[in-house]
């Protein structure tokens, strides 16, 4: 590992000297260092579908085994055995499907609200959601177990679902990407046609913030999917475990079979990685929009 973080920085600064004095070299440097710093950051993805295929033993070997090897069937059936990947995989599913749906509903309703409307106290309201935003989120998980076992939300996806599907960052990031995108005329327009307001925001807003869904709801679904704390103190019995829970059920004092912890961590990141690539597209448009002022 060390030699090749040594042939890595060997190979930039032979690039960099490239780009100032070869004509056209600054533009392949710079293409060829993020394609570099793109392969680094897919390493430890490599290498996790690699264990999946391989025996503990084999993981743990030096030097370690950089291609696939030949005990995926068995890691399959020791997973199988160990846990109830299909079902895990359906809780987590409903949880983050749900959260995330409703995040997108509700925030963009509220982030459209802040940004076209002129309502008495819309600044000071705004200036506390954003003072909400910068409170650490374990400074409220107390209060927030102490509701959900009021509600009788314990062993419920509910407790999960609905306290954060209207959060702060979400209407923020929907307000800011609706002023910059949502131009004023084109709603009084739709009023002069006679269009209610749920006309305007469903038919005629909600598909300008397309790109605005893409990145929100993938960033939503990431942190909901990885959630490990929440699930934790909310789902105690066997049956509601999400994935992240279910993995740490197969850590053992007694010996981790991590191969077949490697599959099942595989199986865990794969839908991650299908979301994002469905919408890379429109998750990049969603990240710039704005950043150019014309």
């Amino acid at each position: 590992m060390t030699t090749i973080l040594i042939l890595i920085l060997v190979t930039a600064i032979v690039l960099i000297a490239m780009a100032r004095f070869v004509p056209g070299g600054k533009k392949f440097s710079t293409y060829f260092i993020l394609g570099l710093i793109a392969l680094v950051m897919l390493i430890p993805f490599y290498m996790m579908f690699v264990m999946s295929t391989r025996t503990t033993n084999e993981i743990y070997s030096f030097p370690p085994a950089i291609w696939f090897g030949k005990n995926l069937a068995e890691n399959f059936k020791n997973m199988k055995a160990a846990v109830n990947i299909p079902r895990a995989f359906l809780n987590s599913s409903i949880i983050t499907l749900s959260y995330t749906g409703l995040v997108l509903l509700f925030c963009s309703m509220g982030g459209y609200a802040f940004a076209v409307y002129d309502f008495p106290g819309r600044k000071r309201l705004f200036a506390v959601l954003l003072t909400t935003m910068m409170i650490p989120w374990t400074a409220g998980i107390i209060p927030w177990f102490i509701m959900m076992s009021k509600f009788g939300w314990i062993n419920d996806f509910k407790a999960l679902i609905i306290p954060g599907c209207a959060n702060a960052f979400g209407i923020f990031w929907m307000r800011q990407y609706c002023q910059n995108n949502v131009p004023t005329s084109l709603v009084e327009a739709a009023r002069i046609d006679g269009c209610s307001e749920w006309t305007i925001f469903f038919r005629v807003i909600a598909p300008i913030l397309l790109p605005a869904y893409a990145s929100l709801g993938i960033m939503q679904f990431v942190n909901v999917w990885n959630d490990f704390m929440q699930p934790l103190m909310i789902l105690r019995k066997s049956g509601l475990q999400t994935l992240p829970l279910l993995l740490k059920t197969m850590v053992s004092d007694r010996g981790t079979d991590y191969g077949a912890m490697m599959l099942a961590s595989t199986c865990a990141v794969l839908p991650l990685l299908i979301a994002f690539l469905c919408a890379s597209k429109f998750f990049m448009s969603g990240l710039t929009a704005g950043a150019i002022k014309e």
